[in-house]
């Protein structure tokens, strides 16, 4: 299922755990460069469903960072925080359909579990080590709260075809099988005991609840898409258009993180730096 020919809406979705360096600006002002040249509407999404690492003062300099580069979005934001009951009823609903169980592991028992002879040494997919299935069982009774809930993908793609329409990187449509995803995804968290929620099942419930038609984001998700296309098929969800850009690295190659705070784009601010001298640095 694909958008029907609606007006281009982007998107820029940080989680306000740190600054605002140059590898979100380059995101956030190609999300909006986008969606002016092509008459559409930019949205700001706050990602904060970490709220042991959320800060309300991350989040003010965003709004603070955004503005001063030249971006405005439309209101009101929204917030993950304020949507968990629609996680849960999409939760729900997948439990309903015996698609997820409840897993009891721990990162230890994993990282045990892959580095068993039989299984090969840490199989890496997307979201980190391939779970080796250890829970998976038929979901009974209740769904229960606090614990992690894992998507069985076997039983989710059932042999279907996924595809989804790219524009940046890897541009084409790309097509992966059921068989390719169990082999390279596994079964995924959709729900971590801390949140109710995880970052694939909120991103793609309020992408849809949105309207996003265009995701602009780095190469570094360009694997979780698929984990993405899937869940939209799952929940009978639209998928947008990705386009997947270069990721902005520093001298030895590295990408940048929210711990390289000399990149911080409010550090270079306070330097002088204007907001031409960032679309220069980003090469934009």
């Amino acid at each position: 299922m694909a958008w029907p020919d609606l007006k281009w809406v982007e998107r820029f979705a940080p989680s306000p755990t740190g600054p605002l360096h140059l590898g979100h600006a380059f995101s956030a002002l190609t999300a909006w460069d986008r969606a002016l040249e092509n008459g559409g509407e930019f949205i700001l999404r706050i990602e904060d469903i970490d709220q042991s690492r959320c800060r309300p003062k991350w989040e003010s300099q965003i709004f603070e960072d955004l503005n001063w580069l030249g971006i405005s979005w439309s209101a009101p934001v929204l917030r993950q925080s304020g949507r968990l009951g629609a996680y849960r009823e999409a939760l729900e609903a997948l439990w309903a359909r015996g698609l997820i169980y409840p897993c009891y592991c721990t990162r230890k028992d994993i990282l045990g579990a892959t580095m068993a002879p039989q299984e090969g040494a840490n199989p890496m997919g997307p979201d980190g080590i391939i779970y080796p299935g250890t829970c998976r069982a038929e979901p009974k009774g209740k769904m229960p709260n606090g614990l992690a809930l894992r998507l069985n993908l076997a039983a989710a793609v059932n042999d279907k075809k996924f595809s989804f329409e790219e524009t940046g990187l890897n541009a084409g449509l790309i097509e992966f099988s059921a068989d390719d995803a169990v082999r390279t995804i596994g079964d995924i968290v959709l729900a971590r005991r801390d949140m109710g929620t995880s970052y694939h099942l909120s991103v793609v419930l309020d992408d849809a609840f949105q309207g996003v038609t265009h995701v602009t984001r780095g190469q570094d998700l360009f694997e979780a898409t698929k984990i993405h296309v899937i869940l939209q098929k799952l929940l009978g969800l639209p998928t947008p258009v990705y386009h997947h850009h270069a990721l902005v690295r520093d001298e030895n190659g590295k990408r940048l993180a929210k711990r390289d705070d000399a990149r911080a784009i409010a550090k270079y601010r306070a330097e002088g730096a204007t907001p031409e001298d960032i679309r220069r640095m980003v090469g934009l």
